[in-house]
């Protein structure tokens, strides 16, 4: 009856909330990645941004993907695989609320209504960003022309591939289905500060290095440090360059997820394993480097007319709590995208190697082919082939000689 009740109560709450504000509304805040298809290569949120204040001001938008996934998989047989068959996945839900407090000052709450993983409703996060000094000071005025700064539990600005990814319901910048084979995504506690200037730009931010709050064993945990730098401009009106390099490194953490912080779950259900519900993160790697972690991802991005090439080189050592020595895990992507008239073609190669447990050198690697077609600038549609390969795992593994393969069918609505 708790339970019941305190859903009753939100409910109740938003209901009134919405009713209440009479300058609720869905659109975009200030200094906003867009979410329809104008959002698709934008990055980090620039100081462009000339939309007028017009006082205190909510914003409500969501994002929902649905799934006709058509895969098969396969071992060596030492390890039976789970009967999968062709059928519709989860319907997966965000929903975001984002709150104009002053002129160039934001909050956001973003939560997962529905995911794999979760049953329940639940929250991925919530953040001030600051792009304009709240006190009217000259000096502080020009500093924040060039200067963005956000503190609470966001996701990190770890790399470029997490602006492309699918978030759950929001798989509508990403025009694969699935993300990276080694997936650097995570939540965190912490600040971060941003300085851009003429499309040069970089970042230093200090987070908690978990993905909750903790008090435990502090003589085990130590922040994590982030850094990015890059330069992203258009060269002409046809040509634009980005390359940026970032680096996440902590020395101790009880939990560190930088390669498990997703907890919505793959796009790949029951692939891999022997039973549902196995694993919500099947067909990904995670190295395990729970304790400590030291990791660079660089990422060079060509856009020329409605040709872009995107790129990732990574390179990760960790260990967990209980290893004694550190292992290296390696990561190569590249995809292009050809795109023209809300349709697009697209192929992507992934592969991830090195020593993921401890043991001897392995690799999976991934290839995808596929389209899509944004019906409106909210609405996509994507058919996706993919293919992918465990090499080297050892005889009794559930992936040796493990593949798999097929299509799947997405579409996607967010605003």
């Amino acid at each position: 009856m708790k339970t019941r009740y305190f859903h009753i109560t939100l409910a109740s709450a938003l209901m009134m909330l919405v009713t209440f504000s009479a300058t609720a509304q869905v659109g975009q805040p200030q200094y906003n990645r867009p979410m329809d298809s104008s959002g698709l290569t934008v990055f980090e949120t620039d100081k462009s941004d000339q939309k007028p204040f017009d006082g205190l001001s909510i914003y409500w938008g969501a994002a929902f993907t649905q799934q006709f996934q058509a895969l098969s998989h396969e071992n060596s047989g030492a390890v039976t695989l789970y009967d999968m068959g062709n059928g519709f996945n989860l319907a997966t839900a965000n929903l975001y609320l984002k709150g104009q407090l002053a002129d160039g000052i934001q909050v956001r709450l973003e939560t997962y209504l529905s995911s794999q993983h979760h049953q329940e409703t639940w929250v991925k996060g919530g953040y001030l960003q600051v792009d304009k000094s709240p006190l009217d000071i000259e000096a502080l005025n020009n500093l924040f022309e060039y200067v963005t700064i956000r503190a609470g539990h966001f996701e990190i600005n770890y790399g470029d591939a997490h602006f492309r990814r699918t978030d759950n319901g929001n798989a509508l910048y990403n025009p694969f289905i699935g993300n990276m084979i080694m997936d650097s995504f995570a939540t965190e506690i912490g600040a971060e500060v941003m300085v851009q200037k003429d499309g040069i730009f970089g970042l230093v931010a200090m987070t908690n290095g978990e993905i909750k709050g903790s008090v435990d064993n502090g003589e085990n945990r130590a922040p994590a440090i982030i850094g990015k730098v890059g330069f992203d401009r258009w060269m002409n009106d046809d040509l634009r360059f980005r390359i940026s390099g970032s680096v996440y490194t902590t020395s101790k953490s009880l939990n560190n997820t930088l390669y498990a912080g997703d907890r919505a779950g793959t796009r790949y259900y029951e692939v891999m394993t022997q039973a549902a519900g196995d694993n919500f993160r099947a067909g990904r790697v995670n190295p395990g480097f729970r304790s400590e972690v030291t990791a660079i991802q660089i990422n060079p991005m060509v856009q020329f007319q409605g040709f872009e090439l995107h790129g990732l080189y990574e390179t990760a050592t960790g260990a967990a709590a209980n290893e004694a020595d550190t292992r290296t895990v390696d990561q190569i992507a590249v995809d292009a995208i050809y795109r023209m008239d809300g349709v697009y073609f697209g192929a992507r190669y992934n592969k991830v190697s090195g020593d993921f447990d401890g043991g001897t050198d392995l690799s999976v690697d991934r290839i995808q082919v596929g389209a899509g077609w944004f019906v409106t600038p909210n609405v996509l549609m994507k058919a996706i082939y993919t293919q992918q390969n465990y090499n080297d795992y050892p005889a009794g593994s559930i992936y040796e000689d493990g593949k798999f393969n097929g299509i799947t069918i997405e579409g996607v609505v967010a605003f």
